[in-house]
């Protein structure tokens, strides 16, 4: 992103999807949304957020293949699917107002109300989703799974290992489904469900239930056994 400061000369600067350090381009071409700006979406039925601010780019697209590395959070207890499209699809005030768990950004967003914060991402993601008519894939993968996000720069090592690949075109029965593989799982599983239930993280989905995006039952379609 290019900031102006008045008085002092501008150089062009690379456009943060194209810097060579990332190699995004490499793979396929990459928008920053919110480098050109931002853009507030409607919250329908909200009781934390009346919008959500994500980036001015988001409507360009009239469909969105959600992939998300699904492991702990240290604020939401857990990241999937409602995560990224809520946290992870605001720009950089969008994520200041969740944090603040509602439409006054908090001088410090992190101070907020732990169940608030939770709300608000169970709503910006219902925004996002009706924005986008339901347009929508999610995709988590399930493997080495950390309590930390991957956004950590000193995130905990992986006490979870490959445990699957989960698809859905509801973002909420996805991530339920996750939840559940991880209580079920013969492995050591204390370390993410003690960072789960600390942090109060199913109630993003309580919530998301509660805005009618979507629902926690579910059938598992085993695609390896086809």
């Amino acid at each position: 992103m290019q900031h102006r400061v008045p008085g002092h000369a501008q150089h062009e600067r690379t456009p943060l999807a194209d810097h060579p350090r990332h190699g995004f381009t490499d793979i396929a071409p990459c928008d920053i949304q919110d480098e050109e700006g931002e853009i507030t979406i409607p919250v329908a039925g909200g009781k934390r957020i009346t919008g959500d601010i994500v980036g001015s780019h988001f409507p360009n697209y009239d469909y969105y293949a959600v992939l998300s590395h699904f492991k702990g959070h240290a604020m939401g207890g857990f990241g999937g699917a409602l995560k990224n499209i809520s946290i992870g699809m605001a720009s950089s005030n969008g994520k200041r107002r969740l944090h603040s768990g509602g439409d006054k950004i908090l001088n410090n967003p992190f101070s907020g109300d732990q169940d608030a914060f939770l709300e608000a991402m169970a709503e910006a993601a219902t925004a996002v989703f009706d924005a986008l008519k339901g347009n929508m894939l999610f995709i988590n993968v399930m493997n080495n799974l950390s309590v930390d996000c991957d956004c950590d720069g000193n995130a905990s090592a992986p006490c979870m290992h490959d445990i699957g690949v989960f698809g859905s075109l509801d973002p909420v029965a996805v991530d339920q489904a996750c939840v559940d593989r991880i209580y079920t799982s013969d492995e050591d599983n204390s370390a993410m469900i003690e960072r789960i239930e600390s942090r109060h993280g199913i109630h993003t989905i309580e919530h998301a239930v509660e805005m009618d995006l979507g629902s926690r039952e579910y059938q598992l379609v085993d695609l390896d056994a086809r």
